[in-house]
């Protein structure tokens, strides 16, 4: 019983659906796109300074990691409160629906170099080239949803503020790792971080709508 109850208190009842949705979600439209654009021709976005960025194997540590930020920080965001719940995953899924929008207005691919090396990362990283074919990389979504996170927790009183900007920097990294491990390009860092910023304006923009309504009924 004790348990259920620490359980409760840590994913509160009210976040599952919502978290859960948003991360079928993702996963839907990110698979779906790739399916759809199977067999169309991929542009490389890649510019000169992609080509001088070197491969850094340490970063596929980060690369991995942002993983386990994600599931922490949004459900950090979302037992913030019912309203920033639903505040946060909508911007979320509407920052995912223009993905996938750009996913097939713009399929894209990049030239990896071999997955090589021994140990923990060589490992991590013939993984990962293996499970993430390099497609549907504009825009990147590692860079929308760590940069997600923090403007999310940027947003909570429960969470101390050292944490916040702790994940400010990680954010940031994620963003480089993304270059370092050559999964993505430069130009799909910006974009990341763009789609997320307009996923989070379209949301305000909604349920502030929708507050101005209900005290117009009032």
């Amino acid at each position: 019983m004790k348990e259920k109850l620490r359980l409760g208190r840590l994913v509160p009842r009210y976040t599952v659906p919502w978290l859960l949705g948003a991360l079928a979600w993702q996963l839907s439209l990110y698979f779906l796109a790739k399916v759809l654009t199977d067999g169309r021709y991929h542009y490389d976005l890649s510019v000169s300074l992609d080509g001088r960025i070197p491969f850094v194997p340490v970063f596929m540590l980060i690369y991995w990691g942002a993983y386990i930020s994600w599931g922490l920080n949004y459900i950090m965001a979302a037992r913030e409160s019912r309203e920033h719940c639903r505040r946060s995953i909508t911007a979320d899924m509407t920052a995912k629906a223009l993905c996938f929008v750009l996913f097939l207005l713009l399929p894209t691919t990049i030239a990896r170099p071999e997955a090589a090396g021994s140990g923990l990362i060589g490992w991590l990283t013939r993984t990962i080239y293996a499970a993430d074919t390099p497609v549907a990389l504009f825009p990147s979504i590692h860079c929308v949803d760590s940069w997600l996170c923090w403007r999310f927790l940027m947003d909570c009183r429960k969470v101390p503020k050292w944490y916040k900007w702790v994940n400010f920097v990680f954010s940031l990294l994620v963003c480089a790792s993304t270059v370092l491990v050559k999964q993505h390009v430069v130009v799909d860092i910006f974009a990341g971080i763009a789609v997320a910023e307009a996923g989070l304006l379209l949301s305000r923009l909604y349920y502030d709508r929708k507050e101005r309504q209900k005290k117009a009924e009032v």
